[in-house]
């Protein structure tokens, strides 16, 4: 009997600690769903594929919002929000106004997989699903994703807004500083930077960079030049390639574009500037297994940030409001 007590209070134990660890990352799971909704994997990348194919640009807008998430509050879908009369979510913050997008495309997922498995999957797991089903949809590489998160009930404008997500001017310390805060390496960085090539910016993003920059292509800028015009205001909203060579297929060809000073951004091209991150600009742009593979990884450690597990948050009806 007393080693039967003392099992019972050692197992109770261990569900106190598993409950008080609510937002530990080793909670998540890769087969989190395999007895709730197996079908889960299959009806996200039905919607995603179904996505992409209308517009190749989606793909990396999906990727984008989970980044987005990501870095603000953690990976818990707070993102996603819609302002209400008690509170501005993260949509208006200026590293997402009028520049994150895909929402609909959520809805879409969040209704197909909650017909299929209603009040089971949150919204901070499909953002996750999305995208990596983008980069593999688009030619990238394939992971296992954990799952188990759960969703916030609010979102923070102040914190959107606060610098945690680098703007396209940042210098390469800010980059490092930014992605250190949230637990991710320079290398991590460098990597996840990676992403760009595929996506659009707006003309607003670069113009200062094609027309005032030195260290920059001079026919590249000209022609970024085109269809961005020199004074604010005009085509703020025109959009180029991130990667102008293969813009909608996920290859290591963003690392080449910046050796030969093509990155669109500021936040691109700082990170071969005669810098600390060179010698991995040059890894990258020579071997696209290893990018590939430390893409991977690094996704996976973003997808760590902060998540919402256990008792904490919840399981949104609907991925633009809370319960």
């Amino acid at each position: 009997m007393a080693a039967s007590s003392s099992t019972v209070v050692i197992a109770t134990l261990l569900v106190i600690v598993a409950l008080t660890m609510g937002g530990s990352s080793a909670q998540l799971t890769t087969d989190y769903y395999k007895k709730t909704c197996p079908k889960v994997f299959s009806t996200v990348q039905s919607v995603v594929k179904d996505a992409i194919a209308k517009e190749k640009r989606m793909g990396a807008s999906l990727l984008r919002l989970h980044f987005h998430d990501c870095f603000v509050q953690g990976c818990d879908g707070s993102i996603l929000l819609d302002d209400t009369s008690s509170f501005r979510g993260e949509k208006t913050a200026g590293p997402n106004n009028n520049s994150v997008r895909g929402f609909d495309v959520v809805d879409d997922i969040k209704s197909e997989v909650e017909s299929v498995c209603p009040g089971v999957v949150s919204c901070s797991d499909i953002l996750a699903i999305a995208a990596r089903d983008s980069v593999v949809l688009l030619g990238g590489p394939n992971w296992n994703v954990k799952l188990g998160r759960r969703d916030s009930k609010t979102a923070s404008l102040s914190a959107a807004n606060s610098g945690v997500i680098p703007p396209p001017t940042s210098t390469l310390n800010n980059l490092v500083n930014r992605f250190q805060a949230r637990g991710l390496s320079t290398k991590d960085m460098v990597v996840l930077s990676g992403a760009h090539t595929i996506g659009q910016a707006r003309c607003t993003l670069f113009r200062d960079r094609v027309y005032n920059e030195t260290n920059i292509d001079t026919s590249f800028a000209r022609t970024r030049q085109t269809n961005c015009p020199r004074n604010s205001g005009s085509g703020d909203n025109n959009l180029a390639p991130l990667d102008h060579k293969s813009p909608t297929f996920f290859d290591n060809s963003y690392y080449k574009n910046l050796i030969n000073k093509k990155g669109l951004l500021h936040s691109d091209q700082v990170l071969y500037n005669g810098g600390s991150t060179d010698s991995l600009i040059e890894s990258y742009s020579k071997k696209p297994e290893a990018f590939n593979d430390d893409f991977v990884a690094a996704m996976i450690r973003m997808g760590d940030i902060s998540p919402l597990t256990g008792s904490n948050g919840e399981i949104r009806k609907n991925c633009r409001r809370a319960n």
